[in-house]
């Protein structure tokens, strides 16, 4: 069943879990993915948490101790949420170990609400790298125009970054500049370039579900033939950017000469990362952003929906990305002759991104909230 998770692994795509929870963990299930479907990496968001915590399974006992000491909200959902990424973490050591540092990685974000905020995105990211304390540890920042110099900051303290919210090219082009300047600096200070590890993950699915809706507003049979196009199209121009920077694997393309002076001292390459993945319209096949976007050094973070048609199904059958360039700029070309704003698109989509992972951490904070006032001693 899990041929297609191995031949995807075996092109050199690492498959990691986008979803977490205190009974994953503790039910071995998280274990048996890394043994049974290819899993190396954990990603979670506000989303995840919010629906993990607000289904209470397993946190009976620490909501209970959190409340009985009187903590605020704020610190009851860091310290719960830090000590499902700790154990996780734990759980993928093996990993991390086995591939140097490269996979075995979980991921825990910076708080939503401080997306544009700089000086409080960096003082989170240190946080959250000391309390969680492993190694094998992705902080997540998004890529909004405060996240940028944030992301710079902490890869030249160190601490290894996810940069998440990506869907426009050229601001993928910033999120691997603000890498190389963190590198830039860290080599600076002194520190192993070895020890630092990067991904920038780039949406995917949320572009086809906005510019499908352009598209059947249009209504013409133009329109039609381009629905569930844009997203593949976006992301597999982001990999011959990505190749630009940092060059291919196989050495056709050259890396640009910032980055090879980086490589030589130690560096690691910031891996292009398929974030939201999860296939929205029913129309489409449910593997579409795992099938279309096979590619050497990078890395695909599926729901277990997701995970598992891909194991049942996925059709698996070598580089889906590489050599598609030019078809890919034709689609998002014939996009904008229809008067389909792309740039409108994905700056609507930056924006409903972080309005949407910030309504479900405070959606998380009040059911945290109410979850400790129900635990509180009852009164005499």
């Amino acid at each position: 069943m899990t041929d297609a998770l191995k031949r995807l692994s075996d092109e050199g795509v690492a498959i990691w879990l986008d979803d977490l929870s205190r009974r994953r963990i503790t039910s071995g299930n998280l274990a048996e993915l890394v043994d049974s479907r290819q899993v190396v990496g954990v990603t979670t968001n506000p989303t995840i948490f919010q629906k993990a915590i607000g289904g209470g399974d397993g946190y009976h006992t620490q909501l209970r101790d959190l409340a009985v000491r009187g903590v605020t909200v704020d610190e009851a959902v860091r310290m719960i949420t830090t000590s499902d990424v700790r154990d996780a973490a734990d759980v993928l050591r093996p990993l991390y170990d086995a591939t140097e540092g490269h996979d075995g990685r979980v991921s825990i974000e910076v708080d939503p609400r401080l997306a544009h905020r700089t000086d409080a995105t960096i003082a989170e990211a240190k946080q959250l790298w000391w309390l969680v304390d492993r190694p094998n540890l992705f902080i997540k920042i998004p890529a909004t125009l405060g996240g940028l110099p944030a992301i710079s900051e902490v890869i030249a303290r160190g601490i290894s970054v996810n940069v998440t919210l990506i869907f426009s090219l050229d601001r993928y082009r910033e999120v691997m500049d603000a890498y190389l300047e963190g590198l830039e600096k860290a080599r600076s200070a002194g520190l192993d370039l070895s020890a630092i590890e990067s991904v920038a993950s780039f949406f995917v699915s949320r572009v086809d579900t906005e510019i499908d809706k352009r598209l059947d507003a249009l209504g013409t049979d133009e329109a039609r033939a381009l629905r569930g196009r844009a997203a593949v199209a976006n992301a597999r121009l982001a990999y011959q950017a990505y190749e630009e920077v940092f060059g291919s694997l196989d050495g056709t393309v050259p890396p640009s000469e910032r980055w090879a002076a980086l490589e030589r001292a130690g560096a690691n390459r910031q891996r292009p990362l398929w974030a939201s993945t999860g296939v929205k319209d029913p129309a489409y096949k449910d593997t579409l952003y795992v099938d279309e976007l096979v590619v050497a050094g990078t890395v695909n973070t599926m729901p277990e929906a997701t995970l598992e048609a891909t194991a049942d199904h996925g059709e698996v059958t070598g580089d889906t990305v590489r050599g598609t360039y030019e078809q890919a700029r034709a689609d998002l070309e014939a996009l904008a002759s229809l008067g389909v704003s792309y740039d409108d698109v994905v700056r609507l989509l930056e924006e409903e991104g972080v309005e949407k992972f910030e309504g479900s951490w405070n959606e998380l904070l009040a059911s945290v909230g109410q979850a400790l006032r129900d635990h509180l001693p009852k009164e005499d």
